[in-house]
């Protein structure tokens, strides 16, 4: 276990990202070299495990859901010093995250074939998605488990685990991607199918190695088996803090779903082009999101010691690193978006679409490190709601119009990305006037040791 309430914001925030910005270093490697061994494969392909990806979105939704309130409750039980508590949440949380990971699995696997049909620009891309799905889905499914021990881990501060295992199965998934996608050793090339069963085992070896983790290190976490008897009101707990924030990726799943139905009518290349530029932005983004994973338990155990001040520290703090990181992506983008989306796929339309998305989306980049960062904040405050506002407000005004605009003489795609500009910068706005309110709500209790001397004084004026 870390104490994350005492020493420099600075230097916590530095050290706990840290630890997961290697993981992600390699996470966005993983995203690099993948989608550069499936451009070989041409523009169908990449469109095809692009429209696939969407599907991360929703798990994406599903596991913050799960994680976000299990590293609330844990940090909070940390900073009290109370380890009893967090080993329960621990436990409550793996039975939770199985059980919808099962769920996820069963009715992905029956939806898959309508699940691609339903995005795809042609029949082709249908197809190689739903080949690719049906390994996939079984990969998304393990991160279940994935994701709730590792959000149990940053809970106590303990991050260097995590950071060493995603390492390690992302170097898998790079070795293994190539070798089954082209058949190098076994002379069977398994095309999009060969990445998405490499996916599949990495995360088998990934769950399996943080439940070692667990057993052999003896702490705040440990699996005790009566423990995992479900209680439904640990469960509400954990969810009235993780499901406005997992709806919050949801809501941004819905965004993507609608883009790249919308981008159906110009061609699979459209498609390509947007689901590069989108990959591209995410692997941009992990210094961000490694910073708003590391926001949350330096601000929840703070929170939980009741030290109003340096809560307030960790958001300015971070806000100031994600700035500081999103400026640097948006030199990049704008300077040199096509060169990018060349690096996967020299396609002209695909360059065409994938840079001017890029170029534009470019100057959301730093409201949108704003918006990680107070997200982040609200979910060790134990409260998400006011972010998911902020989100459906933003998700609304993108969807809606969008969808109308499509059908109007003369569309173009750009439209769509200039909507998207403007909604982010209202989105980070709002999401930092919630948090100037929640603190006035959650943070009105007294500093430590302020209650002993107002004591202290009674007792001599007595």
């Amino acid at each position: 276990m870390h104490d994350l309430t005492k020493g420099s914001i600075a230097r916590n925030l530095i050290q706990t990202a840290s630890f997961m910005l290697v993981g992600m270093v390699f996470q966005t490697l993983y995203f690099l070299v993948d989608l550069k061994f499936v451009g070989m494969l041409g523009p169908t392909a990449v469109a095809a495990v692009g429209l696939s990806g969407n599907l991360m979105f929703y798990v994406l939704a599903l596991t913050q859901a799960l994680g976000v309130g299990t590293t609330a409750l844990i940090a909070q039980a940390t900073g009290r010093k109370d380890p009893d508590q967090a080993r329960f949440i621990f436990n409550q949380s793996q039975v939770l995250s199985l059980g919808v990971g099962i769920a996820f699995f069963v009715v992905m696997t029956a939806l898959r074939g309508r699940f691609a049909h339903a995005q795809s620009a042609d029949p082709e891309t249908a197809r190689l998605a739903e080949e690719y799905l049906a390994w996939f889905i079984p990969a998304l499914a393990g991160q279940f488990a994935m994701v709730a021990t590792g959000a149990a881990l940053r809970g106590i501060g303990d991050f260097k685990p995590g950071m060493i295992v995603q390492s390690a199965t992302v170097l898998l998934n790079i070795g293994l991607a190539p070798t089954l996608m082209f058949g190098w050793v076994t002379g069977h090339p398994l095309g999009v199918a060969g990445t998405a069963i490499a996916s599949f085992l990495s995360v088998i070896v990934g769950v399996a190695s943080l439940i070692v983790y667990v057993v052999r290190k003896s702490g705040y976490l440990r699996f005790v088996w009566h423990e995992w008897r479900p209680r439904l009101a640990t469960w509400g707990r954990m969810l009235k803090i993780g499901l406005p924030a997992g709806a919050e990726f949801f809501l941004m799943g819905i965004y993507i779903t609608v883009v790249y139905a919308i981008t159906r009518r110009f061609g699979a290349p459209a498609q390509a082009g947007f689901g590069v530029g989108l990959r591209v932005i995410q692997a941009g983004f992990m210094p961000v999101v490694a910073l708003g994973f590391a926001v949350s338990p330096v601000a929840g155990q703070n929170f939980g010691a009741r030290l109003p001040e340096r809560v307030r520290a960790t958001f300015r703090m971070g806000a100031l690193m994600a700035t500081a990181a999103m400026l640097v992506l948006f030199l990049i983008c704008r300077v040199a978006p096509e060169w990018l989306v060349g690096l996967f796929n020299s396609d002209p339309r695909v360059l065409a679409v994938g840079g001017e998305y890029l170029k534009i989306l470019a100057w959301n980049f730093v409201p949108s490190g704003i918006v990680f960062v107070s997200s982040s904040m609200f979910q060790a405050l134990g409260n998400t709601f006011p972010p998911l506002v902020s989100s459906f407000l933003r998700t609304t005004l993108q969807v809606i119009p969008a969808y109308l605009m499509s059908s109007v003489s003369g569309f173009a795609l750009h439209w769509i990305w200039y909507l998207g500009v403007g909604c982010v910068t209202l989105h980070a706005l709002l999401n930092v006037l919630f948090l100037r309110r929640e603190y006035r709500r959650k943070l009105a209790f007294a500093a430590p040791g302020a209650a002993v001397v107002a004591l202290a004084s009674v007792v001599a004026a007595e």
